[in-house]
C-alpha cells in the first residue's frame, strides 16, 4: 500500500509533467510512459495487497515476498522517472555504460518480481473465497496474470535489423516495425505493426478484470434472479476465464506476426471471431440453464456445494 501511495503522488506529477514539458521521446509524450506504469503498478499492488491479506496460511513468507515485489517496482519506476528527466530511453537502451547498468538493474528487478509473484501466485492456489466464483476468479486471474507478465521477456531479445546495425538498443516492443511509430493515444501501441505490450496489458490485469467480474455478477446475483445461483456465477466466472486466456495468447501471437491490434486479419481475425462466438454460445446456454434453475428446474442453485482446485463445484 505504500508502494501505491508512492505511485499516486508519481502519477500526479507526471501529468503535470505533461502539460508542463513538450518533450517527446521515440515520438511520444516524455511523460507518458511513467504515468502508465504508474498507474498500472499503483493498480497491480494495492490488487496485491488485498490477496497476501486474504492468505489464512504462509502470511508471512506472502508478505516477505510482497515487500520484495513492491521494492523491484519502485527500482524499476525510479530508472523509468530518471530516464525520462534526462531526455532519453529506459527500456532495451545499451548506449553506453550507465545506461548497461540502468538497464541491467531494470532486468533483474523484473526477473526477481515474476518468481516473487510466482511464487505469491502458487499460494492462492489454496485460497478460498466467499463464493466459488470469486475463489475461481482469484485463481484463474493470478495465473493469466502470470503469463501476462512473461510477455515482457519476449520483448528483451535483439531484433534482425538491431544484430545487422547496431544502435545502442537492444530489443523493442514493436514487431516489423521500430519502436516510437504511430500509435495509439496514451496507450502508444503500435497501430502499424506488432506490439507485444497489448498481451502484457490484457494478461496482467486480469490479476483486476476477473475477480471484478466475480464480485460484479455476485451483487447483481441479488437482484436479478437469472444470476443468483452461485453455480451460475460460477459457470460465468469460469467461461470469461477461458475467454481472457485465450485472447491474451491471441495477442501474443498477433503481435509476433507483426499484426497491428487494430488490423487483425488471417487466422488472428478467424480465431479471435471463434473466441467471442464460442464465449458468446456458452453463455447463452448457461443463462437458458440458470433460467431454468431459477423456476426449480434442475440445474438451480445447489444445497451443498464443495470447490475444487479451480473453484469447481459438486453440487447435487
Amino acid at each position: 500500500m505504500a508502494l501505491a501511495a508512492v505511485m499516486g503522488v508519481c502519477a500526479v506529477a507526471c501529468v503535470v509533467g505533461l502539460v508542463a514539458d513538450p518533450r517527446t521521446i521515440l515520438g511520444a509524450p516524455a511523460w507518458a510512459k511513467p504515468l502508465k506504469f504508474s498507474l498500472s503498478i499503483g493498480l497491480y499492488a494495492v490488487t496485491w495487497a488485498w490477496l497476501i491479506a486474504h492468505l489464512p496460511r504462509r502470511r508471512v513468507l506472502a508478505g516477505r515476498l510482497g515487500t520484495v515485489i513492491a521494492a523491484t517496482l519502485l527500482v524499476e519506476q525510479v530508472l523509468i522517472v530518471w530516464a525520462v528527466a534526462t531526455g532519453t530511453t529506459s527500456h532495451f537502451n545499451v548506449s553506453d555504460g550507465l545506461h548497461v547498468v540502468v538497464w541491467g538493474a531494470m532486468a533483474v528487478a523484473i526477473t526477481v518480481m515474476y518468481l516473487c509473484t510466482f511464487v505469491t501466485s502458487l499460494m492462492l492456489v489454496g485460497l478460498r473465497f466467499p463464493t466459488p466464483a470469486l475463489t475461481a476468479a482469484v485463481r484463474a486471474g493470478a495465473l493469466i496474470a502470470l503469463g501476462g507478465i512473461g510477455v515482457a521477456f519476449l520483448m528483451t531479445g535483439p531484433t534482425g535489423a538491431q544484430i545487422a546495425s547496431p544502435t545502442g538498443i537492444v530489443g523493442a516492443h514493436a514487431v516489423g516495425v521500430v519502436d516510437g511509430g504511430p500509435g495509439l493515444a496514451l496507450l502508444g501501441w503500435s497501430t502499424v505493426g506488432g506490439d507485444y505490450r497489448v498481451a502484457h496489458f490484457v494478461g496482467m490485469h486480469a490479476l483486476q478484470a476477473l475477480p471484478l467480474a466475480a464480485l460484479l455478477l455476485g451483487a447483481l446475483g441479488r437482484r436479478v434472479p437469472l444470476l443468483a445461483s452461485p453455480v451460475v456465477q460460477l459457470r460465468l466466472v469460469l467461461v470469461a476465464a477461458v475467454a481472457y486466456g485465450a485472447a491474451t495468447v491471441l495477442l501474443a501471437v498477433q503481435a509476433s506476426l507483426g499484426q497491428s491490434v487494430v488490423h487483425p486479419a488471417g487466422a488472428v481475425a478467424v480465431a479471435a471471431w471463434a473466441v467471442a462466438g464460442a464465449a458468446v454460445a456458452v453463455v447463452a446456454v448457461v443463462a437458458a440453464r440458470g433460467g431454468r434453475g431459477a423456476l426449480g428446474a434442475p440445474g438451480g442453485p445447489s444445497s451443498r456445494m464443495r470447490t475444487g482446485p479451480f473453484g469447481g463445484v459438486d453440487h447435487t
